[in-house]
């Protein structure tokens, strides 16, 4: 569980690092199982599509559907797992993202852009923008906030963590970009037809597709967790936004 912090502590890249690779750890059995199945229909469907563009628009459209799906879920199993437990089902965590899907959606390709965009301008302010907007995802999910909310929460998250948060997101993204190369070159390599192909890129997607969720996840909660407590209108601290409750 996520110890409680005050106001004088800072976010650690290490312990963040951790506490990602531990949930990964501790749920591997949901987290696996669910990345393969979803991600092998997408393969299946972009091996199908090659060299037809309708059909490979759709896989596109599918294909962002089911990350951003898998993301929410994801998110929703970090916050059920807050107290050491997870309490329900992957049935339960999906349709409890269901109706912040769009806007995960809407808010995934609003945010990608302005960081391309800051990457094709001078590189900086993509970097920035892609530590500002870390956590959009777990707001979304957590706090069900609207996508434009979300992007302004966010920042307000990460501010005064800006170094840690980025430093967190760069080592993810390393060590994701490092596993699908890895599974990509074994799938070059061994040229044994469509078939084996997909399976192995359904396998690199498989085991990196839980690292960037999980990574935004455990950032929102610690940042939360480091935020000031608000206060009310009665003079009593304002109580943190509790996970949304599985239907």
């Amino acid at each position: 569980m996520i110890e409680c912090g005050s106001m004088d502590r800072k976010l650690s890249v290490g312990e963040s690092l951790s506490r990602t690779f531990s949930i990964y750890r501790d749920q591997a059995g949901v987290l696996i199982p669910v990345a393969f199945w979803l991600f092998l229909a997408v393969s299946i469907l972009e091996a199908l599509s090659a060299g037809n563009v309708g059909l490979g628009l759709f896989a596109v459209v599918v294909s962002l559907a089911v990350s951003t799906l898998y993301q929410g879920t994801v998110v929703g199993l970090v916050s059920d797992v807050q107290d050491g437990r997870r309490d329900h089902s992957v049935g339960e965590q999906m349709r409890s993202v269901a109706p912040v899907v769009l806007p995960l959606i809407g808010a995934g390709l609003l945010s990608g852009l302005g960081i391309v965009a800051g990457f094709v301008l001078l590189i900086v302010p993509g970097l920035y923008l892609l530590t500002i907007w870390a956590v959009i995802a777990p707001v979304i999910v957590v706090e069900r906030s609207g996508v434009f909310d979300a992007f302004g929460r966010s920042r307000q998250l990460v501010r005064g963590n800006g170094w840690p948060v980025f430093w967190t997101v760069v080592v993810a993204f390393l060590i994701t970009f490092a596993a699908v190369v890895v599974f990509a070159a074994i799938a070059v390599a061994l040229s044994e037809g469509i078939l084996v192909e997909i399976v192995l890129l359904t396998l690199g997607a498989t085991f990196t597709a839980p690292i960037p969720a999980l990574v935004a996840s455990v950032l929102y909660f610690r940042l939360l967790d480091l935020q000031p407590p608000p206060a009310s209108d009665s003079g009593a601290p304002a109580a943190a936004p509790e996970p949304p409750a599985a239907t």
